[in-house]
């Protein structure tokens, strides 16, 4: 303790920060535990479990949000925090989406109900808002002096380009990213969460500077909630209709459009 306190204060409210977010995935990984050993209905696990993923991957983020502000000098520590916390998600929330886009896909290639896909929705977008007055009571303890000058979370535009750019820069990151997920899956667990992980730091690298690169609703919603009642027709299309069109294509290409492509060649071949 004496060591902490003696650090810089700057060190400090990083240290207390990053201290934060490891102590919201330990607490959602105990309400797992205790979830799975106490709910035996599928329909109820099911949904405290996706709620449960969404809710640690929106409060880290908004930690990590904060923090990649104050270390605006530093870009490669904030890649580098993007990176070691999505293998932290990825190691942690096996099983569960935290992603709107992600439950719509695995709905239309058919491994999921639509029962099931509309519970894990409403257990996302609820997670979402339940994150954000979350995380809008911690930081108002005001715990770092960055928790101070924050904690009233209001719109800050996470938009810095023009609209159809912003539109193509969250549905081609959806795109690829769904892409992986749907083809590394194959792949071995734990190779397979370091490529997710080193792929969503790219994105995030690409596209942060244009629209934040969220390509996943329900945490777009819990970052820029006010920025949906401001402009809710801008932050819709974006974030909400962007990342589902990117989806929407990769299954397209993926299962529709490129078999057939190679029936129709292997049906030239044998003319």
């Amino acid at each position: 303790m004496s060591a902490l306190l003696g650090l810089r204060p700057e060190v400090l409210d990083t240290c207390t920060s990053l201290g934060l977010m490891l102590l919201v995935v330990l607490l959602m990984g105990l309400a797992r535990v205790i979830a799975r050993q106490q709910l035996h209905r599928p329909t109820a696990h099911a949904f405290v479990l996706e709620f449960l993923a969404t809710f640690q991957l929106c409060c880290c983020t908004h930690e990590l949000q904060l923090l990649s502000k104050q270390e605006t000098a530093h870009p490669t520590w904030t890649l580098t925090l993007i990176y070691f916390f999505s293998l932290v998600h990825g190691l942690t929330l096996v099983g569960t989406a935290s992603n709107p886009c992600g439950v719509m896909m695995q709905m239309i290639l058919g491994g999921m109900s639509p029962e099931t896909g509309a519970m894990r929705l409403l257990a996302q977008l609820v997670s979402a808002l339940c994150s954000r007055y979350c995380v809008r009571a911690l930081w108002s303890l005001s715990l770092t002096k960055y928790h101070f000058i924050e904690r009233s979370l209001a719109c800050k535009n996470p938009i810095h380009t023009d609209m159809f750019k912003a539109i193509i820069t969250e549905a081609i990151c959806s795109f690829i990213f769904h892409s992986a997920l749907l083809h590394f899956q194959e792949v071995r667990t734990k190779l397979r969460i370091h490529l997710l992980a080193a792929l969503i730091t790219f994105l995030a690298y690409a596209g942060g500077s244009l629209t934040g690169a969220l390509f996943n609703p329900a945490l777009a919603l819990s970052l820029h909630f006010p920025c949906f009642d401001e402009s809710f027709y801008q932050f819709f299309v974006v974030y909400w209709l962007a990342p589902s069109l990117g989806v929407l294509l990769m299954i397209l290409m993926f299962s529709f459009f490129l078999p057939w492509l190679h029936n129709n060649q292997m049906t030239n071949k044998k003319e």
